[in-house]
């Protein structure tokens, strides 16, 4: 594909796949280089996210590896080894595991989750630059009817 600036006509006749599929690339490239620098990675504050009370965590309770690999099944990717990441949020103190083998999120690991949320909108101005939202809501709105198109295999808009 190209870099130049194409007519709206040649833009039309482009894969939508091609392109669907470089953005999330790339988008993911940036938000996880965004966490690297926070000392953290996308799969680790995931899991962070949901051993939170205060955040995916619908009862407060710990969650196994397993249990939580279930809850991220729709947005892990193939490299992602929640068993590794587990290990090393243990080693920097931000979960415990109990006798059952369930994970819980530590007061360091909440304030590290926390320093991450703070940063959020940070990233997400960076990301959408030179983007208005008129603009992003309809890529949404269109992202989603090819979804709806090609009949939703994953469910995502059900």
């Amino acid at each position: 594909m190209t870099t130049q600036h194409p007519a709206d006509a040649e833009l039309a006749a482009q894969p939508v796949a091609y392109w669907t599929g470089v953005a999330y690339q790339a988008t993911i490239a940036r938000i996880r280089t965004h966490l690297a620098e926070l000392g953290t990675s996308q799969p680790q504050f995931w899991i962070l996210r949901h051993l939170s009370r205060d955040d995916l965590s619908v009862d407060g309770q710990g969650r196994t590896v397993t249990e939580l690999r279930d809850a991220m099944t729709t947005y892990l990717r193939p490299e992602d080894d929640l068993a590794t990441e587990a290990e090393t949020l243990l080693a920097k103190g931000w979960i415990t595991r109990d006798g059952d083998d369930r994970l819980w999120i530590t007061g360091a690991g909440e304030e590290a989750r926390m320093t991450v949320k703070r940063h959020a909108p940070a990233i997400r101005e960076e990301m959408h630059e030179g983007i208005d939202d008129a603009d992003y809501v309809t890529t949404v709105k269109v992202l989603r009817r090819l979804i709806l198109n090609s009949g939703d295999p994953e469910g995502v808009l059900a």
